[in-house]
């Protein structure tokens, strides 16, 4: 509608220059009404749009309003994340921020390092950084809301979307919960006879290539679990094509814009310059793009721990997305395996039994080491960015032991390895 109330100015203007005649002044008028008419209905439907987006931030924190925070338990909780801060992220100089909330309110944040070193710019509250397979919880949540519009199913195959993918037994489930058995692109591209690696790489490119290529699936579709980033670049497709908008696009208009997430996006070109940088782990070296840099659905959101926070109190609201869906999503579909790690749709999960459950999806992409923690009996978050590689940042997870007892302890100078997975 913008874009053709632009087009009718300008033939308004046409018809306003030169000499005029009685064919000319009609045309003239007849655009200048409609153009009117044009802008009114837009801003009647931005109106409308910035109306639904106060109603559901209303509805979100209405949920919170009534849960107050005990003195008592709040000055223990700043205590031991102090001491956290310290020995972590100052004895390890971790770059980025970390946040945590108890019943919707920031208890404790904090910011280090640099966002850019050459020009002096620090990390703070406002920065944006590269929240890797975070990215993965937002792409599903937005499949969800799809769903929740009968838009399709869980079990609507891919091939009934996506013409011409390959695998028809493959659902819409099967790669929210990583049981389809598609390979994963970076393996697959990483031979150049099938990617010239001089270009980047892009989400229709690994479509085209799985048609034209047809690898062999890691296993039988819906047997077992294997972590898979194909299967999100195949669900922002899905959002692409059901929405009719790129996958930027309606992360911003069902996501980012409802929920006030001003300091959020889908990294692209246009983004190359602005968006922060992650580093090596000393610190003096930035990690330069490389080919796979442009894929997105299983990466490449840019947040803020406080944007993230927005995003996490949403996620107990039933008007943002139905109580009966989240019931379906945050259950485990994978116990071939023995152990207390599981996988739902779009997030993953601890559980111990009598009813101990974390939901919880970790991150890496080059420097970028991410956690984010969704912690719904004791409606705890936990969000911690980091920009400086160092498995350190994956220790967040372990604040867990604080907050609602669970078995988890954060040992302080813990020197064992944590993987993003």
């Amino acid at each position: 509608n913008i874009y053709l109330f632009k087009c009718l100015i300008l033939v308004y203007f046409y018809f306003s220059s030169g000499k005029k005649n009685k064919l000319a002044l009609k045309f003239q008028r007849i655009t200048l009404i409609f153009s009117i008419s044009l802008l009114l209905l837009n801003c009647k439907k931005e109106s409308k749009r910035e109306t639904d987006y106060n109603s559901i931030n209303k509805s979100i924190d209405s949920i919170f309003d009534s849960k107050k925070l005990n003195v008592t338990q709040l000055n223990s909780d700043k205590l031991f994340l102090n001491q956290y801060k310290e020995d972590y992220w100052d004895l390890y100089d971790l770059w980025g921020g970390f946040l945590v909330a108890r019943n919707g309110k920031i208890i404790y944040e904090h910011y280090a390092g640099f966002s850019d070193v050459l020009k002096n710019k620090k990390n703070n509250s406002e920065t944006p950084l590269h929240i890797a397979s975070i990215s993965k919880v937002l792409t599903a949540t937005l499949v969800l809301k799809l769903i929740n519009e009968k838009l399709f199913s869980l079990d609507t195959p891919i091939n009934e979307i996506l013409a011409q993918f390959p695998y028809p037994e493959i659902t819409i489930k099967m790669l929210l919960n990583h049981r389809s058995g598609l390979i994963k692109y970076s393996d697959f591209v990483s031979d150049k006879l099938i990617w010239n690696q001089k270009y980047y790489l892009q989400n229709k490119d690994i479509l085209e290539l799985l048609v034209k290529h047809k690898p062999n699936l890691y296993f039988v579709p819906d047997t077992k679990f294997t972590y898979s980033n194909t299967n999100y670049v195949l669900l922002a497709m899905i959002i692409e094509k059901i929405t009719k908008k790129s996958y930027a696009k309606a992360m911003q208009q069902y996501i980012f814009n409802p929920l006030q997430m001003n300091h959020t996006f889908v990294y692209s070109k246009n983004s190359f310059n602005k968006a922060s940088k992650s580093y090596y782990y000393a610190g003096n070296k930035v990690f330069e793009n490389d080919f796979l840099d442009l894929v997105s659905g299983d990466k490449n959101i840019y947040s803020t721990p406080r944007d993230l926070l927005k995003f996490d109190k949403a996620l107990y609201s039933d008007k943002f997305l139905s109580k009966n869906l989240k019931e379906i999503a945050y259950k485990g579909y994978s116990y071939e395996s023995y152990g207390i790690k599981n996988y739902g749709l779009g997030m993953r999960m601890m559980e111990w039994g009598n009813d101990k459950k974390i939901l919880y999806h970790n991150g890496w992409w080059h420097g970028s080491n991410t956690v984010f923690i969704h912690n719904i009996k004791d409606t705890i978050s936990i969000i911690a960015l980091g920009n400086k590689y160092s498995n350190k940042i994956y220790k967040t997870v372990n604040l867990i032991g604080h907050f609602g007892g669970y078995p988890r302890e954060l040992k302080k100078n813990d020197s064992t390895q944590s993987t993003q997975e």
